[in-house]
């Protein structure tokens, strides 16, 4: 026969022990709560926070929680943000010598020497960096590098894979149309400053571009792309400052009046521009 004392001290005892765990499942229910809370604050931070903003709080993350890569990360990619390109290069290289970094750590660190003017470092950092890590960000990189020490056929070629392992090209090709333009080639940037218009038909950069190409060729009249009134005001603008530049001063004068008239509100810079040839 069992005794009632025993059988309800062993009821409290299973009790008590489920009580402990379920103490201790809360406990660790929180702590996955808190990490995941923390880590959509970082995303936010990084993503659609004030920049400084962003760099205050990875700064005080690090500094309450030194040694942690994310936040390391997060306060380097802060100050890029923030514009202070020096401030993360010493942030990237502390990511470095984290024994959990990564060939993306440099990389980033790569980018902000660029952002720097530090194009040779550039260069040393992505060297470092092993053949086999093919990404669109690094060929951009390597691009842009090899474009400042004007190596034309590695730009090409590092521009082409660049384009070709993203979704969304026009930016990059937009930026080997801009290389094609500084060394001469109109032709060639024009083409591809359409190309880049095909991929995104709103980016502005690629339509003003395309018009420099254009007047740099003499060719002044306007391409037929998708364009609002405004920009097409501001089109014909650098239109006008293109053929002026190259000493085209009557169809400048016409351009320049065509832009005022066109653009739906006063266009002061047209019309100082217009004030100034007539002078």
């Amino acid at each position: 026969m069992r005794h009632p004392i025993l059988i309800a001290l062993a009821g409290t005892l299973v009790l008590s022990a489920c009580a402990k765990n379920g103490d201790a499942e809360v406990q660790r229910a929180l702590q996955d709560l808190n990490v995941v809370d923390e880590t959509n604050l970082n995303d936010v931070m990084l993503t659609v926070g004030d920049p400084d903003e962003a760099v205050r709080y990875f700064a005080g993350a690090n500094a309450n929680d030194p040694g942690r890569v994310d936040l390391m990360r997060g306060l380097a990619k802060s100050l890029v943000r923030a514009g202070r390109a020096t401030e993360a290069i010493t942030a990237w290289n502390n990511v470095i010598a984290h024994p959990q970094s990564n060939s993306d750590d440099r990389v980033n660190l790569a980018d902000a020497q660029i952002r720097a003017n530090q194009w040779d470092a550039a260069a040393t950092t992505l060297n470092a960096i092993p053949p086999t890590h093919e990404t669109f960000d690094r060929y951009k990189l390597e691009a842009m590098v090899a474009d400042s020490k004007k190596q034309w056929e590695k730009a090409d070629s590092f521009y082409q894979t660049a384009a070709g392992l993203t979704t969304t090209p026009a930016g990059v090709i937009n930026n080997w149309g801009f290389s094609k333009l500084t060394r001469g080639d109109y032709a060639g940037a024009e083409r591809l400053f359409n190309d880049a218009l095909r991929q995104d038909s709103t980016m502005f950069t690629a339509k003003n571009n395309l018009v420099l190409a254009r007047g740099a060729q003499r060719r002044y009249d306007l391409p037929v792309i998708p364009m609002t009134q405004v920009e097409r005001a501001q089109l014909l603008y650098t239109m006008a400052l293109t053929a002026i530049k190259q000493n085209d001063l009557t169809i400048g004068k016409g351009l320049l009046t065509e832009a005022i008239d066109t653009h739906p509100q006063h266009f002061e810079e047209a019309a100082r521009s217009l004030r100034a040839l007539e002078a």
